[in-house]
């Protein structure tokens, strides 16, 4: 199969979408591998080391998209690369087409095969295509979160670990996840009195074990929710709900009972964002202020941090993309039920049904599509 890699073009994306390690295996079993050349610059990945790794190089996208019959990404296809999608073609990448009618559009009228990395599931369960970007999104929560909360930022002029004498930061996490657990290492490390609210009993208990209680857990209500905005000084949103559009648990009347200068980071924001007044922004603006509440709503987070991200997540889309090369994308779809959940879109219809449900489209299950 030829499998084409080309340069990410979203605001601020760093990342790539296949390593030179990556590509070796992938030629050493007889795949070609294009490159668009600088494509891996930003995860310090040069275009020798991709020569070397078996790659050829391209001198610019539209070969690269022109040629290959996979695509292989990090970030969905903009407006432009969405243009350059052929009927036939695969685009192996993440999506978040939930609250992205545009983009679902696109995709449909492309007739491409568009399988999501956020919706592949595990053999138990879980979402092993976005868990380690989840881990990174987490981690780096607290951190953006801190700077947001100096006063230059605009932010209540609050240390998130405080100093003797004078008390911590108080951190909200929505979400007990793994972007949740992953923010709530993070926070404690840096001091902070953190508080994780979800849904799930278990969830609850797997935190309060992992934690040894220095982590205060709350089943989640609309009135605990309620209290705990008014109380944080760093709200951090992981709610996830696979594939569809994340809940909206922080509404536009909670924002004035918020302290001034508080901060929301919303780490849901690709899928649409769990507060009223999420909206994307990028790493060169990455803030705005509503009722005197700063709002962090990055939507590639761990492009800030472009190779530990790009290296974490080949580790984890190397085997499908292995698997989709060597079988065949159909016989690979087919064959094996976890890539098959991946599948967005096929052939001009839309097949994962919380995206169509968000959208309020048809959609037909990517079995019956795929056998006909």
């Amino acid at each position: 199969m030829r499998i084409g890699v080309p340069k990410e073009i979203k605001a601020n994306e760093a990342r790539v979408g296949l390593v030179p390690a990556s590509v070796a295996e992938l030629t050493r079993r007889g795949h070609e591998v294009v490159v668009e050349t600088a494509a891996g610059l930003g995860s310090g990945m040069t275009d020798a080391d991709y020569e070397a790794a078996g790659a050829r190089i391209a001198p610019s996208a539209d070969e690269v998209w022109s040629s290959a019959e996979m695509i292989v990404k990090v970030k969905e296809p903009q407006a432009a690369e969405r243009r350059k999608l052929s009927k036939g073609q695969v685009l192996f990448t993440y999506l978040h087409l939930a609250p992205d009618a545009e983009q679902t559009a696109d995709l449909v009228a492309s007739g491409a095969t568009c399988i999501a990395y956020e919706t592949v599931t595990g053999p138990n369960g879980g979402l092993p295509l976005l868990a380690p970007m989840s881990e990174v999104a987490g981690r780096l929560a607290p951190q953006v979160g801190a700077h947001c909360l100096e006063r230059p930022q605009g932010g209540r002029g609050v240390l998130l670990g405080g100093v003797p004498g004078v008390p911590p930061a108080e951190v909200v996490i929505l979400g007990g996840g793994i972007s949740g657990t992953h923010a709530a290492t993070i926070a404690l490390g840096m001091g902070a009195d953190v508080t994780v609210v979800d849904r799930s009993p278990d969830a609850l208990r797997r935190i309060s074990a992992q934690f040894g209680g220095r982590v205060r857990t709350v089943f989640s209500t609309r009135s605990a929710i309620e209290d705990l905005a008014r109380r944080a000084d760093l709200l951090i949103g992981c709610v996830l709900v696979p594939g569809a559009t994340a809940p909206k648990l922080i509404t536009r009347d909670m924002l004035p009972t918020m302290k001034p200068g508080s901060v929301i980071v919303d780490v849901a924001i690709d899928q649409g964002g769990c507060c009223e007044t999420s909206k994307p922004t990028t790493h060169a603006a990455p803030t705005y202020v509503v009722d005197g509440v700063v709002h962090y709503c990055v939507a590639n987070m761990p492009g800030a941090v472009a190779r530990t991200s790009t290296l974490a997540l080949n580790n984890v889309t190397l085997p499908f993309v292995v698997e989709l090369a060597d079988k065949g994308w159909r016989r690979a779809l087919m064959e094996d039920p976890h890539l098959r959940a991946g599948l967005n879109v096929y052939n001009g219809r839309i097949t994962c049904a919380p995206v169509a449900e968000a959208q309020g489209l048809p959609w037909a299950p990517p079995e019956q599509l795929l056998a006909a």
